[in-house]
């Protein structure tokens, strides 16, 4: 996250979020660029490098594969965390298409995260901390079932890990990290392996 672009107060005043809410709505934002909300600001978000794309290419294909009818995975669906007042745009998200449909068509408003089966982030260079500490907690807090990090810059080398069983405390109960190169299986409703060797960067 790169520029903040409005801060109006704390995320828990009402009148603040509604007004962060109907900016982010009338952002005119650059191609390839995403509009958030965190921390009682709107930031953008620069467009990944090619190797982030590709990874979300893979585990989008991979999802594919085994996906229920009723689900459907999004690329640049606005996402509502509730309990924290933040508004993220993840790189990846599984929800249920029957939510979607039923969306009011005038609007451009975020789901609500806790609707959401899985999200994916898959960290750049100047995000990365963001993804492993604010985003997690968010989830979690959120209610996401499972959230998948895929990280290209950890210190011990790329790796990619499934946090599933979120805590109202902010944490997950349970936490499956490989390194790039080995499988990574992601459980019902998806019931499939990732094959992290086919990322873009792995050795």
């Amino acid at each position: 996250m790169t520029a903040a672009f409005v801060e109006n107060g704390q995320a828990s005043d009402g009148r603040a979020w509604d007004y962060l809410l109907q900016t982010w709505r009338e952002l005119d934002v650059p191609e390839g660029w995403r509009a958030e909300i965190d921390e009682g600001q709107i930031v953008l978000v620069p467009p990944p490098h090619a190797h982030h794309n590709g990874i979300a290419a893979r585990v989008q294909r991979r999802l594919y594969a085994t996906l229920p009818e009723d689900l459907e995975i999004y690329q640049t669906l606005g996402i509502h965390i509730a309990p924290l007042g933040k508004l993220y745009v993840p790189d990846l998200v599984v929800m249920p298409t029957e939510l979607i449909a039923a969306a009011d068509p005038e609007t451009s408003d975020p789901m609500d995260a806790s609707e959401a089966l899985l999200v994916v982030e898959i960290t750049s260079r100047g995000n990365a901390r963001e993804d492993r500490t604010k985003k997690y907690r968010a989830y979690a807090r959120a209610g996401v079932p499972m959230y998948l990090l895929i990280d290209r810059f950890d210190t011990r080398g790329p790796m990619v890990t499934l946090f599933t069983e979120p805590n109202e405390d902010g944490t997950y109960k349970h936490t499956d990290a490989v390194p790039f190169g080995k499988p990574l299986t992601v459980p019902s409703p998806f019931d499939v392996q990732l094959a992290t060797g086919e990322f873009p960067g792995a050795s």
